[in-house]
This record gives structure tokens, sequence and C-alpha cells, in this order.
């Protein structure tokens, strides 16, 4: 039973290896915001013109290069001991404003749109995971628990996406990989119940573990081909939209690792009642 297995062995690696993935993507992000401040743009669903890159910025070249030095800062800030507590409260707090002020409403004025949707759970799920990945290093317990449930709360919207879209996300599967609808279904229902284990807190390093592992097998098999040509998709190589799925899939692989670790030292704490973080 995966409820009388410890990865407490692994909770070093995990997190040192985790958090350092969670920092550079962040790094990464926000040196393709500067650079794509003047040339991405976007039409979305509705007529909304953004940046494409999350958390989808309008088009004002001076709020993107802001936007990218922050997220550069925060991801060398998770580097360093020191700095490693207040740029995650830094990135998490800066990635929920920003959802909340720049996604949700144009999410609450089209609830239909998937598209919308996901703009609004990327950000907040990475927002999320910053809270929760650094959870040992004396974040308060009411932002880890905040970050906890936003990450459930993400993985189950991703989840449910999934099946709500199950024939059009199956034709992204490169044609090596068989039974493409089954997988769509079988990730779907991957996201749909490690979110509920983080939500009630039950089997939550397992849960956090096994999306690290998912996204990485998404990075290996689809984004990073994509970008680097390998699937001879027109235009992939130098699209933001690409590269940005890129690094939302790695932060989310490398965010989800660092919590696993992260939960797993906490639990063995005996944390406040206030946040049950491991059953």
């Amino acid at each position: 039973m995966l409820s009388n297995l410890s990865l407490q062995p692994w909770n070093a690696p995990m997190r040192t290896i985790g958090r350092a993935i969670f920092a550079l993507s962040l790094v990464a992000i926000g040196v393709e915001t500067i650079l794509c401040c003047r040339t991405a743009s976007a039409d979305l669903s509705y007529g909304y013109r953004t940046l494409d890159i999350i958390p989808w910025l309008p088009p004002i070249p001076w709020l993107a290069v802001l936007a990218g030095l922050i997220y550069i800062a925060c991801g060398l800030g998770l580097l360093v001991p020191r700095t490693r507590r207040t740029a995650a409260l830094a990135a998490g707090a800066g990635l929920f404003l920003a959802t909340l002020v720049l996604c949700v409403p144009k999410g609450l004025a089209h609830l239909g749109s998937i598209e919308l949707r996901t703009g609004v759970f990327e950000p907040f799920g990475m927002g999320g995971l910053a809270w929760l990945m650094t959870s040992e290093e004396g974040v308060p317990n009411r932002f880890a628990a905040v970050g906890r449930y936003a990450v459930a709360l993400s993985l189950i919207v991703f989840g449910a996406d999934h099946f709500v879209l199950l024939g059009p996300i199956a034709t992204l599967l490169p044609s090596w990989i068989p039974w493409h609808v089954f997988w769509v279904a079988f990730f779907g229902a991957g996201l749909i119940a490690a979110g509920l284990a983080l939500a009630a807190g039950y089997l939550q390093t397992w849960a956090a573990a096994g999306i690290a592992l998912m996204f990485a097998l998404w990075v290996l098999t689809l984004h990073a081909p994509r970008v680097l040509g390998l699937y001879g998709i027109p235009g992939a190589t130098q699209s933001p939209a690409e590269w940005q799925s890129l690094f939302i899939a790695i932060a989310f692989c490398g965010g989800s690792l660092a919590a696993a670790g992260s939960l797993q030292t906490v639990a063995a704490r005996k944390p406040l009642r206030t946040v049950r973080l491991e059953t």
C-alpha cells in the first residue's frame, strides 16, 4: 500500500532538484517575456489582445519588461538559501495577483471557454506551487494551505478539460505513441485523482511525485520535441506559445517534485492543526 511507503529518503534530492527546475523555468519565462515584449501578441477567444505569455499580459512593452524582470528575480531568488522564502512568497503572490486581475475577469465573462480557463489555472497553479514547494523553509502554514488547494483545484480543472477535449488533445500526441485517446483519458483521470488527493490531504507526496513524473513525460515526448522541430510542426520552433507551453510544463514538473519533498518533510515534523499535510 502506498500509504505504508515513504519517500522520505528522497526528500532532499526532490526538493533540491525540483526547486532548481521550477526556478529556472521562471527565469526562462521572464527572459521570453522580455524578448517578446514588442513582437509577440495573440488574439485570444472573444477578441482579447494579449502577449502570448502567461499571465497573458496586455501588449504594453514596459509592463512586459517589468513582469519579466520580476520572474527572473523570483527564479534566481529561489536558488539562494537566504532569499528562498521571500522569493517563494513573492512569486506566489505575484502569480495569484496577476491571475486575479488579468485572467479571472476574462474567464468569468466566458465560462465555456477552455482557452480562457486554462489561462486562469496555469498561473494560479504555478503560484500555488511556489508557496507549497518551500513550506519547509518557514513559509507560514496559511500560505502553504492556500498553495495546496490552488494546486489541487488547478489539477482537477486540467483533468476535467482532458475529458472535455478528449479528441482534440489526442491529435496533439505524436504518431509513434499508440492509443491516443486512452492516454489522454488516463492522464486526465490522473490529474483529477492527484488534485483530489492534495485537497483531501491523503497520499499527498505520492500525488505530487506522480504529477511531476507526468509533466516530465509530457516535456520529453511532446513539448520539447515540438519546439526543437523534431515533429515537423510549421513555425513551432519560433512560436512563443510553444515555448511557453514547454516552460509551463517544466515549472509544474519541478514544482510538483519539490512539493513532494516538502510535504513529506513537513508531515514528519508533526504540522500544526491548521494544515493537514499528510495522512
